[in-house]
């Protein structure tokens, strides 16, 4: 009918699995693992170093190019606002009656005080 073979469709249709599928499939599935255990924040150059530590030999752009197969981008993590919120209650009083009129005053950093010792 198309003029090939039975056995060459089927072959076609269904190829072997080589030693670079095998090793290509259990690379994604680490790659996986460890986005997963980073909670989605790792990229490429992080997850490189986690395979190269357990003794993967593989190449960073290779990471890259597999992370975008499966879909996978690292984020950053949520910026952390400040916890110094200010206080409900009333300012301290002020003891050393501060003011800033320019003809009041002592000049600045200088406090008036009974003794010296």
């Amino acid at each position: 009918m198309l003029g090939i073979s039975e056995s060459w469709f089927y072959k076609w249709r269904r190829p072997p699995v080589t030693a670079r599928r095998l090793r290509k499939g259990q690379l994604s599935d680490a790659v996986r693992r460890i986005f997963d255990g980073s909670g989605g924040t790792y990229g490429s150059p992080e997850i490189w170093i986690t395979l190269v530590r357990e003794g993967w030999r593989v190449s960073v752009n290779t990471v890259a190019k597999l992370m975008a197969e499966l879909g996978l981008a690292g984020r950053t993590p949520c910026r952390r606002r400040g916890l110094t919120r200010p206080g409900k209650r009333a300012a301290a009083p002020d003891f050393v009656r501060r003011t800033s009129c320019a003809g009041t005053s002592p000049p600045p950093l200088v406090t008036r005080c009974g003794r010296a010792t």
